[in-house]
């Protein structure tokens, strides 16, 4: 397993350590087991997991790069979490984040504290919906939310610094005219091309 992601990866430009390949392979290994009794992803087969959804969340790291965004030692959000994307990957991938997944589902919220132990890592669960979190954080970033014109703004009022919102293939005039965000392209092999919105709020 552990092989199967590091080629993966590899060929999507993300080069992982051995022990960061092992911690996505228990990943994956959790995600599927947990997944038969609670339905926590519609993907099963793991590598359209390893793609669409580890891969996938680092496309963000992309972003980061190209916008010169300092993620080192800042607080992130991942709001709407899920099954902890794009979050878990990110903290993997990056380390040196202080990691918030907030989620609303008591299921997603139990898969997240035990895959915190499985992997042996340090991140906080709020089990609460978004709208009632009365804290912030450095950089929020969201994947699965509803809709962009209804979650904007409480993706707004529980960041310090950056907004960024995994949108795919979407995008509307609106969303950069009106809203004020800025799409960043993301082009990552395996993947179709995708935009992730940004704002800066300070």
């Amino acid at each position: 397993m552990p092989e199967l992601i590091e080629r993966l990866f590899s060929e999507a430009g993300f080069e992982l350590s051995q022990e960061d390949a092992e911690k996505f392979g228990l990943y994956l290994e959790e995600l599927k087991r947990w997944n038969r009794v609670h339905n926590l992803t519609s993907v099963k087969k793991d590598e359209e997991i390893v793609r669409r959804h580890f891969i996938d969340s680092l496309s963000l790291v992309r972003c980061f790069v190209e916008l010169g965004v300092r993620w080192q030692g800042k607080v992130f959000a991942d709001v709407g979490s899920g099954a902890g994307f794009p979050g878990v990957p990110l903290k993997i991938y990056l380390k040196d984040i202080e990691l918030f997944l907030i989620e609303s589902v008591s299921k997603k919220c139990s898969f997240l504290e035990y895959l915190k132990l499985r992997l042996n890592m340090d991140w906080t669960v709020i089990c609460e919906r978004a709208e009632r979190v009365d804290r912030s954080f450095d950089i929020v970033v969201s994947r699965a939310m509803g809709e962009f014109e209804e979650i904007h703004r409480v993706l707004e009022n529980l960041s310090r610094e950056y907004v960024f919102v995994m949108k795919g293939k979407e995008l509307r005039k609106e969303w950069t005219e009106e809203l004020g965000y800025t799409p960043c392209r993301v082009e990552v092999r395996g993947l179709p091309p995708s935009y992730i919105l940004w704002k800066r709020l300070s």
